[in-house]
């Protein structure tokens, strides 16, 4: 190593800085020879540092140093005077030294006498902790493709397990259901045998009576009627609580109609019951059937009565009620105002085993043959079917509370007439056309209106009809079924109004999803007589179509 001029004391505390400091510093030239170079970089070289001298700097490097040198460092440090922290690899006997590079020009660019001073720091350390990093990298990734796979095994046992709970569930569901049915079914099957007994023994007997010539049989026609009509009570009932029993809602006065109930009611409960009606001032006008709603505030007065045998009071409140919406989704209804009509006895009340079942069809708690187990099923059928809500609170020794919730309806509201009893219908001379591919009901149907008076014509059929209806233009009143094959009742009268424009229309009918109810409610406008039904119930229909003021409308 050549020898250097004297320095002073300063001087020499700069050189042991430049020659001993923790990095290599080297100066190179505009060529990017080595013109000087520290101690430290001999070092790491195992090299003495004035054989450098004179060597390029890239000649150091590695093959990969050398291209990154001469294609990015070099153009680089020209166009902007200085590079820091370049990751370079210098090569040695025994393994390239990894090095972090940072470069400063001075002087002119592209002048002879500027040179470049460098620093080099070495990054093995560095290099090994990045290595670490990237393992660790590279075995976190793992770990997380890892980590995702438990993971969707994870979702799958859950999705497998959540489809066997559902399926678990739908089978008990199913068995649920099959056991209401068979409930139902049985229910059904014993009222209607013993309906259908008495219909039966009665007509067995006045067949026998009347083959010998005995006339006494009132009795046995009394109690034929009778079982029949429990029957289309209950055939009545199980449509309301299946949400089928066709409703014609109206706009409705509910104090008037509560009201109007007091005789019926103190007639039926008995002196042993007190009724109280408080009905609300300011009440709103409600959308319900009239005759429904009074057969269902019948009902819960009935079942109060029930359960007060020793006597009690009957409370029958009106309010007006908004239901918001929390009360809404947990009740299943929809948000808004309606008018709340409450029945409360002081009664037994119920437990919460008979509570959960209450509007289970055929349960009944009553003893065999004091009740059919329908009638809080036709409560909440019908309550469900007006778009309301029926709620029931009761509490063992002190009573029960039934609230029933009614859509408000905005308008004036409809008069009711109630149907005033006639001993004797009263009939007329118009001529009727009667369609119905049922020959007995058919029958009954065209003798009770030649009883009446009526000029009656009849049918099997839409097109058999047509043809009447085309050969005869006196027919004022055109009496059809709905459901019938070829062509409904609908259709039919919707061809007999072009023939007849001031033909008037009445719609029969036991089924009621058909062309005439929709959603349950009859088809505004609609004249409709239900099946099974009475002599008297025809013959106060056909009299009130004929006798209002201008032709129905087919819909």
């Amino acid at each position: 190593m050549p020898s250097l001029p004297p320095i002073g004391a300063e001087d020499d505390d700069l050189e042991d800085l430049f020659e001993n400091a923790p990095c290599g510093y080297l100066s190179l030239g505009a060529d990017a020879r080595i013109q000087r170079c520290n101690r430290t970089f001999g070092r790491w070289l195992d090299i003495d540092p004035q054989s450098l001298i004179g060597k390029r700097f890239p000649d150091l490097l590695t093959i990969a140093g050398k291209i990154y040198f001469e294609t990015h460092f070099a153009p680089l440090l020209q166009m902007q005077g200085f590079f820091d922290e370049v990751a370079l690899d210098i090569a040695t006997r025994a393994e390239p030294i990894p090095v972090l590079v940072n470069a400063v020009q001075r002087g002119p660019v592209g002048d002879a006498r500027a040179f470049i001073r460098v620093t080099v720091f070495k990054a093995t350390d560095r290099r090994r902790y990045e290595r670490q990093l990237l393992e660790a990298r590279r075995q976190a990734d793992s770990a997380g493709a890892e980590l995702a796979r438990l993971i969707q095994e994870l979702e799958q046992r859950v999705t497998d397990e959540v489809t066997s709970r559902m399926q678990a569930e739908e089978a008990l569901r199913q068995a649920q259901k099959m056991e209401a049915i068979g409930q139902l079914t049985g229910g059904i099957a014993h009222d209607f045998n013993n309906m259908l007994a008495g219909v039966i023994g009665a007509l067995n007997l006045i067949q026998r009576r009347l083959s010998r010539g005995d006339l006494d049989v009132d009795k046995f026609i009394e109690g034929a009627l009778d079982s029949a009509y429990r029957a289309a009570g209950l055939t009545q009932r199980l449509l309301q609580f299946s949400r089928q029993s066709p409703l014609e809602p109206v706009t409705l006065d509910v104090n008037k109609l509560t009201s109007g109930m007091s005789d019926l009611l103190s007639r039926t409960l008995g002196e042993t019951i007190h009724v109280e009606t408080v009905l609300a001032a300011g009440l709103w006008n409600a959308k319900a059937d009239p005759s429904q709603l009074e057969n269902v505030i019948l009902n819960l007065a009935v079942n109060a009565r029930d359960a007060m045998p020793d006597g009690g009071n009957l409370t029958i409140e009106t309010s007006n009620a908004y239901v918001d919406d929390r009360y809404a989704r947990d009740n299943q209804m929809t948000e808004g105002q309606y008018v709340l009509i409450a029945v409360t006895d002081t009664g037994q009340g119920m437990t919460a085993d008979v509570l959960a079942k209450v509007f289970d069809p055929f349960f009944t708690t009553k003893p065999l043959g004091k009740g059919t187990g329908l009638g809080m099923s036709q409560v909440y059928g019908f309550a469900k079917q007006s778009g309301g809500h029926v709620k029931i609170y009761s509490e063992v020794g002190h009573g029960t509370t039934v609230k029933l919730y009614l859509p408000r309806q905005i308008g004036a509201a409809t008069i009711v007439e109630r149907p005033k009893a006639e001993l004797a219908p009263r009939g007329g001379t118009e001529t009727i056309l009667v369609v119905e591919d049922d020959e007995r009901v058919r029958n009954f149907a065209v003798e009770a209106l030649h009883e009446l008076g009526y000029t009656v014509l009849e049918a099997m059929d839409g097109r058999s009809a047509l043809e009447l209806m085309q050969a005869n233009s006196e027919i004022a009143l055109l009496f059809t079924d709905v459901v019938m094959p070829g062509m409904t009742g609908r259709e039919l009268a919707n061809k007999a109004v072009q023939l007849h424009r001031s033909l008037k229309l009445l719609f029969s009918t036991g089924y009621t999803r058909n062309a005439i109810v929709h959603n349950g409610v009859v088809d505004a406008g609609t004249n409709f007589l239900q099946k099974p039904y009475s002599l008297n119930d025809l013959a106060r229909k056909i009299r009130r179509i004929l006798d209002a003021g201008g032709p129905s409308t087919p819909g």
